[in-house]
């Protein structure tokens, strides 16, 4: 089972949601937060730069976005750190892709992030700004951007089941795979909860279409 979770990434730290349910944080946290994805990666094994970028493309990325370029950005960071350094047994060949590992300073580093209490983060999505908007102006009709939310909700949370059904078959036995699977069920809770309100969203929609008016500037 534990090479399913790293391949699917259940393992690692990220946020909960995706496009249409953004956490907004200063810049400060966030690049904290992608320091220690990447750590808590490179614990779970170590990697080049480019099987990082996939995994963030993927699995980690269900739960944290981050460019290329950000990952690479932040590998040369922490390199320069001493957070992490080249694989001991890798070849120093020319050319050879470089594989990171974690170095005991960025151990101690992750230790010390997971430790430090963080009060929790407010959702902040457009798309209930702009619904107040709408709400206010009177004569716009949102019910594409409903259902194109719930269309992407509903296939969030059927992905995110099919990953539990086929990585948590059966009961967790250790405390790894418990924590694995809460962070898989805070994304089927987000999604399932987020589908529910779409859902009825878009049926008060249907039944309060937008006024007519129009209000002027």
């Amino acid at each position: 089972m534990c090479n399913l979770l790293h391949n699917s990434g259940w393992g690692t730290v990220g946020k909960v949601g995706g496009a249409c349910s953004s956490h907004t944080i200063n810049g400060g946290q966030r690049t904290m937060s992608l320091r220690c994805a990447i750590l808590t990666a490179l614990m779970e094994r170590p990697a080049t730069g480019k099987e990082l970028t996939r995994r963030f493309d993927s699995s980690i990325g269900y739960f944290w976005h981050a460019t290329h370029q950000q990952v690479y950005r932040e590998l040369k960071a922490m390199t320069d750190d001493g957070l992490i350094h080249p694989h001991a047994s890798q070849e120093r060949l020319r050319g050879a892709p470089r594989t990171y590992e974690i170095a005991e300073a960025g151990v101690r580093h992750l230790r010390e992030w997971v430790g430090t209490n963080q009060g929790p983060v407010p959702v902040r999505d457009p798309l209930l700004v702009r619904l107040r908007a709408a709400a206010v102006l009177g004569d716009i009709d949102l019910s594409d951007d409903i259902q194109q939310h719930l269309d992407y909700h509903r296939a969030m949370l059927e992905t995110y089941r099919g990953i539990e059904d086929r990585d948590f078959n059966r009961p967790p036995t250790t405390r790894r795979e418990r924590l694995q699977h809460l962070i898989l069920r805070a994304g089927i809770d987000t999604e399932l909860s987020w589908t529910e309100w779409c859902a009825k969203a878009a049926d008060q929609l249907a039944t309060d279409p937008a006024e007519s008016d129009h209000r002027s500037s």
